[in-house]
């Protein structure tokens, strides 16, 4: 291949990446910028503000029964089709939300919009895979682990600002234009590679992870949350883990599962799993945890939350020209090690943050925590796939992409069940100071649990993707 085919090839693998990115980009976005502006709808519906949650449980459940399907959907009628029509269904789903008039009609409009949600994650995801090369895809991947950082950030400050001088309607409506780019987008730059088409859908399969993940998923978002009384969470969590594991023997006997658990035969996709869901649950509690130790323990505005917190996000965008440094120097393996220990230090840290801090820390520490998250997230997400055959790229794709998910709704619960805990102990019903302290610690040492998982890969793991040769 000729210097000019191979820059070609390169500048398309980037403009897919950032394709790609931009999509899932408005997917994490709106998954949390809804949250702020849930009280202001229930007014406009005449509805109980407890009863508003149903508007997050709801595109949660969508989102746990649609993933598993994503990558037969793929292999069935081609990543591009499916991507660019999980676009359209996201972005109708953000229409109907906007006209939303009642509460019915707005949990409809949600399961629909999560729909095409689950889809956009992981068959945005596929297309990736399936355009870069294995050399190419850590750059590739870098844009893609932003979205997921920076969404969950910037999306509570967003919506903040969207109700208090526009309308809520708006939290929907801004991705009108951005799904119909999109759709332009994906149309005239993204290629259709597609592989044979695996065995027909193993519909027992989607019925039983369906219902696991539905369980699981809401069960641990209401847990200890006030949503609903404690016993509906517990048996939401025992439904889904029977689910679970009839799913595991299900998967055990099927030709063609849906989830295809042998792909934990295959080391470095195995670490990237184990680690990198460790390591998710402690980030997943980040952006619950932040922004109400800001508000409550600092007495900041959501506003003045929102700019603080912001500075993780910064941190994420500076990475990506330092990911492939650090990773051709080091390999995957010692990078991985290091930056998990790094980054859990860095959470710990907060537990520290006092309003008497000077601010300049506060943002160093935040940019910092970025930075080494990010460098993180996208190491996991490039090496998932470095020994992954091309032929079964979609059923990792769905696989990983449904744990990550899982991993990250822990990360928010275990971040609530400790801040609860700590405030039962100390005998106080709002949250103090050393209550958030607490569960930056608890989530510090949980992430720091996925360091000597990386240990299980060889020192030379994947060196194709990252160009480091060890000695």
């Amino acid at each position: 291949m000729s210097d000019a085919e191979t820059l070609e090839r390169q500048r398309r693998t980037r403009l897919v990446a950032l394709i790609v990115a931009c999509a899932l980009f408005m997917s994490n976005i709106d998954s949390t910028v809804i949250a702020t502006a849930l009280p202001t709808m229930a007014r406009d519906f005449d509805a109980d503000p407890v009863r508003m949650n149903v508007a997050l449980t709801s595109y949660l459940l969508s989102l746990a029964i649609c993933i598993p399907a994503s990558g037969w959907m793929a292999d069935r009628f081609g990543p591009r089709t499916v991507f660019r029509a999980a676009i359209v269904v996201f972005t109708l789903g953000s229409v109907l939300c906007g006209r939303a008039d009642s509460l019915p009609f707005l949990v409809g409009a949600r399961i629909l919009q999560g729909a095409g949600g689950a889809m956009m994650v992981p068959v945005g995801r596929l297309v990736l895979l399936r355009t870069a090369k294995k050399s190419e895809l850590v750059a590739a991947m870098a844009w893609l682990s932003a979205p997921a950082l920076i969404g969950p950030i910037i999306g509570p400050p967003l919506g903040g600002f969207i109700v208090t001088y526009l309308s809520w309607r708006w939290v929907f409506d801004i991705n009108v234009p951005i799904g119909l780019m999109g759709v332009v987008l994906v149309t005239l730059y993204v290629p259709n590679i597609q592989e044979a088409a695996r065995a027909k859908l193993d519909g027992r399969g989607l019925l039983l992870s369906g219902i696991a993940m539905a369980g699981l998923l809401v069960g641990l978002e209401t847990v200890g949350r006030g949503m609903v009384p404690t016993w509906v969470s517990g048996v939401l969590l025992a439904v889904g883990l029977f689910a679970a594991l009839s799913y595991w023997w299900h998967a055990t006997r099927h030709p063609a599962p849906l989830l295809d658990f042998t792909l934990f035969r295959i080391p470095t996709f195995m670490v990237s799993v184990l680690a990198g869901t460790l390591f998710r649950v402690g980030v997943g509690a980040v952006p619950f945890l932040l922004p109400l130790m800001l508000q409550l323990g600092f007495g900041k505005s959501a506003a003045e939350s929102g700019l603080v917190t912001f500075a993780s996000s910064a941190g994420a965008i500076v990475m990506k020209p330092a990911a492939m440094i650090a990773l051709r120097r080091f390999g995957f393996r010692d990078t991985l090690l290091v930056n998990t220990v790094i980054s859990a230090l860095l959470l710990a840290i907060c537990s520290a943050f006092r309003p008497t801090w000077p601010a300049a820390w506060i943002y160093l520490a935040l940019l910092a925590g970025g930075f080494f998250r990010s460098l993180q997230f996208t190491a996991y997400n490039a090496i998932a796939y470095a020994d992954i055959p091309r032929e079964r790229m979609s059923a990792a794709t769905s696989l990983y992409s449904t744990i990550q998910q899982v991993s990250l709704t822990t990360g928010v619960s275990v971040g609530a069940g400790v801040l609860e805990l700590s405030m039962a102990v100390g005998g106080h019903a709002n949250p103090l100071l050393p209550d958030f302290s607490a569960g930056f610690v608890v989530i510090g040492l949980i992430s720091a649990l996925a360091a000597p998982c990386t240990l299980l890969m060889p020192r030379n793991a994947a060196e194709e993707m990252s160009g480091h040769h060890s000695t």
